[in-house]
């Protein structure tokens, strides 16, 4: 993957992203990928995205997180909200008009926040591949949220490579103060959400308890009965490819 690019944020951090602006005929709104904790946008999901716009002539951006693939930083000092600030300023940077964000895992919860920061023109829509919105609450045991909000890492097995995940307490603390679960999440967009009942990571029931917060009338949560968490097969791929043209202007 040769083209990227790279933009210097205001606290001097180079982030790495990839940009097709697509063709001028094409109303659809510009695709922002955003993936999930410790990945980067060189992932199968992310490319398969990307390659499908520039066929089809939408804009699509995707890109690194601080600390994360090839941006500047250290993976340590990362938050949602650090994150979230990152990717708003990409999107001014180079998107214009209304934009389509795909969230893969934490990247489900990132394009809520990010959503929430538009203005209400600009979103397009939203595409949650299991999702994990307040996984910081959900996703930990009440003696780990108790050992992070001491100030200890928490590290767990990572089934998709040889060293472990961490979790810092600074990422912890962000994500405590921007669940959005717990409340109505005032967005109107389109949104679908896709999620495999497989899923040894994130429960499938997250997805329903968010179709149930988000405003939105326009709706549709897709089980995939056999999927796993990171619904990277071909077919998965191809379901997620559907959904993202669903959202073309008339369709």
């Amino acid at each position: 993957m040769s083209d990227h690019q790279f933009h210097t944020m205001p606290d001097g951090l180079r982030i790495a992203y990839r940009f097709t602006p697509g063709a001028e005929e094409n109303e659809g709104p510009a695709i922002v990928f955003l993936p999930g904790y410790m990945s980067d946008m060189a992932g199968a999901k992310a490319c398969a995205v990307f390659d499908w716009a520039r066929e089809n002539g939408r804009a699509c951006l995707l890109l690194d997180y601080s600390g994360c693939g090839q941006s500047d930083g250290t993976f340590a000092d990362g938050t949602l909200s650090k994150w979230r600030d990152e990717v708003l300023v990409l999107i001014g940077a180079l998107v214009e008009g209304p934009v389509l964000l795909a969230g893969s895992s934490m990247g489900g919860w990132l394009m809520l926040m990010v959503a929430l920061a538009l203005a209400p023109e600009r979103r397009g829509g939203l595409i949650g591949i299991a999702p994990a919105p307040d996984f910081t609450e959900w996703g930990r045991s009440a003696a780990e949220r108790e050992k992070l909000a001491a100030g200890e890492v928490i590290y767990e097995a990572n089934p998709y490579g040889p060293e472990p995940t961490p979790t810092y307490p600074g990422f912890w603390a962000d994500g405590e103060v921007n669940k959005l679960l717990g409340s109505e999440i005032p967005l109107d967009c389109p949104v679908r959400l896709l999620h495999g009942q497989a899923d040894a990571d994130v429960p499938w029931d997250i997805s329903l308890r968010l179709a149930a917060a988000v405003r939105a009338s326009d709706v549709r949560v897709t089980l995939i009965k056999d999927g796993d968490h990171r619904l990277s097969r071909d077919e998965d791929i191809a379901l997620l490819l559907r959904s993202v043209a669903d959202m073309e202007p008339g369709t």
